[in-house]
């Protein structure tokens, strides 16, 4: 299924490249623009990234544990909401999606940090 030409000029000029490269595997801090009747002030939400969607409307899932609790976000690539994405570490890992990551607790959630070059645009 292919997206019409005049909607994929469309996304092509709304697509941020401010952001920085990163894949899933990564601890990223993603400050977030948040809303208090008329004042308006950034939250970071730090964790590492357990899936990416590619597409028009790409997306990226956000894990972090909070309290001993797991909280997810989903961030747009192209949101206002998303005002700066920092790359902190990386890890090694071997899937697209690291949903296995629900399961785990404690040491067993362990992943082993690579270097890896920061790129300045997603693809």
């Amino acid at each position: 299924m292919s997206i019409h030409p005049v909607m994929q000029r469309l996304a092509d000029k709304l697509k941020r490249t401010d952001l920085p490269a990163f894949v899933p595997g990564d601890q990223i801090r993603v400050q977030v623009k948040i809303k208090e009747g008329d004042k308006e002030r950034l939250q970071a939400f730090e964790g590492l990234v357990i899936a990416i969607n590619q597409g028009p409307q790409g997306t990226f899932t956000v894990r972090k544990m909070s309290f001993g609790q797991g909280v997810e976000r989903i961030f747009p690539f192209n949101s206002k909401v998303v005002d700066k994405v920092e790359l902190i570490r990386s890890y090694k890992v071997r899937r697209a999606k690291l949903f296995y990551l629900r399961g785990l607790r404690g040491k067993a959630a362990r992943l082993k940090e690579v270097e890896r070059e920061t790129g300045t645009a997603r693809a």
